[in-house]
Order: C-alpha cells, then structure tokens, then sequence
C-alpha cells in the first residue's frame, strides 16, 4: 500500500514544480528521468529493497508508469521477496 501512495504522489508532485517549496530541482528531476529511462519500469522488481525502492515507487509516479504495469512488477517483486523469506523460516 505505501508503494502506490508514493506512485499517487508522485504522479500529482509535478502540478507543483514551480512553487517555491518543491523538494526537487529541475537537474534533479532531468537526472531521475535519464536513469529512470535508461533502466525502464523493469527496475520496479527491484521495489522491495530498503530506501531505493520507495525512491523508486516515487519516481515511477513521476514518469507517469501505467498504474497497471506499476501494481505487477512492484507486486511481483515484493512477493517474490516474501516468499523467499518465508522460505527460510
């Protein structure tokens, strides 16, 4: 669930750009994208690890990553974390 919040945020954050309180600068925005693009929404896999992954979530909001493909790859990832954990319990 706090995976699609932060996609939620991020795909609203962007109506604020301009105001003067934005957390992001522009060059920081134009580096997101380069690397999101590099890598693809493929990397949502990766959505599990701690502290990238809420990054990511946030970014793929950002890039505007249909909310579909958002839910399965995040999804897909996570569970396949959990199962492994489960597996050594």
């Amino acid at each position: 669930m706090g995976s699609v919040v932060n996609w939620f945020l991020g795909h609203y954050v962007l109506k604020f750009q301009h105001r003067q309180w934005f957390p992001f600068k522009q060059n920081q925005l134009a580096r997101a994208q380069r690397w999101f693009d590099r890598f693809g929404k493929w990397c949502l896999v990766f959505a599990w690890m701690p502290l990238v992954g809420d990054a990511l979530t946030l970014i793929a909001g950002i890039m505007r990553v249909q909310f579909v493909w958002f839910v399965v790859l995040t999804a897909f990832g996570k569970g396949l974390r959990y199962l492994i954990v489960a597996s050594f319990v």
